[in-house]
């Protein structure tokens, strides 16, 4: 008689934020999928104070995940992603935080566990693009950093380190418009100097400059209408100073034509009609460099990374593997 070889079963792991997971909610939908599909058991690996993700999602790989389910906010699914790019192991996000910015972009549903664990088990592989970010500390020191969404330096990147903790757990989201107008009353604009794919530097009065990987944020705030998760490109924002309607000009661009006017034919033909590019200036690019004269916050998917004096990085096109529903796609 011949033996039949023994079948591989695939297995999951579960990296979590054990402060922002309902973990009972997580282990019961992993144990309805895992046991449906015949899978081997799940690992769980809990996240740390010093370590936000990235050797937990290590020892996963180590230990033969076939797919890593991400649950906590913002800075768990950027830990895991650092640690799963380039490897094809897909990435299954749980948003269980305060702005779940990738996973509004990708359409997960924000509050239905059991429908991102099913992705997990039975979804579809789809390749985005990464940001890499590169500090320059004040000595001289460098450290590289992967973003999923946007990185910042100015107006955002002082709000994000401005704002309370007791607010944030309290209002969500929202804390960073109140840290964001108490920036925006105590601090000028932003000189710096910058570079898009090795052009020679120019100097430019910013109130920010943002680096984004996609473009709709909390409320449904559409920051860069143009941004795509797998276009090979990076999108380069700019918010300009040009007098004392500067923010009204900016509300109007972001709030009213990305927000209300791009959703209808007719309102991007007013549009195009205004074309005013000299309030929020757009670049695509693969390759950027700032640089400021004293040292300024730096903020990577909503989270401060602290000081810099320069910035620079390039798009890693199709680096992470994110594992979806078909039906999420019209919601994205």
């Amino acid at each position: 008689m011949i033996a039949t070889p023994e079948r591989h079963q695939p297995s999951a792991a579960v990296v979590y934020h054990p402060l922002k997971t309902d973990i009972a909610a997580l282990r019961s939908a992993v144990m309805v999928q895992e046991r449906r599909l015949g899978w081997s058991p799940t690992q769980w690996h809990e996240t740390e104070a010093h370590d936000a993700g990235v050797g937990a999602t290590r020892r996963a790989i180590a230990n033969g995940a076939s797919v890593v389910l991400a649950s906590g906010g913002d800075g768990t699914i950027r830990a895991v992603s650092e640690a799963l790019r380039g490897t094809g192991i897909p990435i299954v996000i749980i948003p269980q935080g305060t702005g779940n910015l990738l996973a509004r972009n990708l359409g997960v549903p924000l509050n239905r566990i059991d429908e991102a664990v099913r992705a997990a088990f039975t979804g579809n592989n789809r390749a985005v693009d990464v940001g890499i970010l590169t500090i320059t500390r004040e000595d001289e020191s460098e450290d590289e950093h992967l973003f999923l969404v946007l990185a910042g330096m100015g107006l955002d990147a002082r709000a994000i380190s401005a704002t309370r903790a007791t607010l944030k757990k309290r209002l969500g989201w929202l804390a960073y418009v109140d840290a964001g107008v108490r920036t925006m009353l105590r601090d000028g604009p932003l000189q710096i100097h910058y570079s898009i794919d090795n052009s020679p530097l120019k100097p430019l009065s910013v109130y920010t400059v943002m680096i984004g990987n996609c473009g709709l944020m909390p409320g449904g705030v559409l920051l860069i209408p143009d941004a795509k998760l797998d276009d090979g490109m990076l999108d380069i924002v700019a918010l300009r100073p040009l007098g004392a309607f500067s923010w009204l000009r900016i509300w109007n661009k972001i709030g009213w034509e990305n927000g209300v006017l791009r959703k209808t034919q007719t309102g991007r033909r007013i549009i195009d009609l205004v074309h005013d590019r000299r309030s929020v200036n757009y670049s695509q690019v693969r390759r950027y460099a700032l640089s400021v004269s004293k040292p300024e916050p730096v903020q990577l998917d909503g989270d401060d990374f602290g000081l810099a004096l320069a910035v620079s990085g390039v798009v890693d096109p199709g680096a992470l593997i994110v594992r979806v529903l078909p039906e999420w796609k019209a919601q994205a």
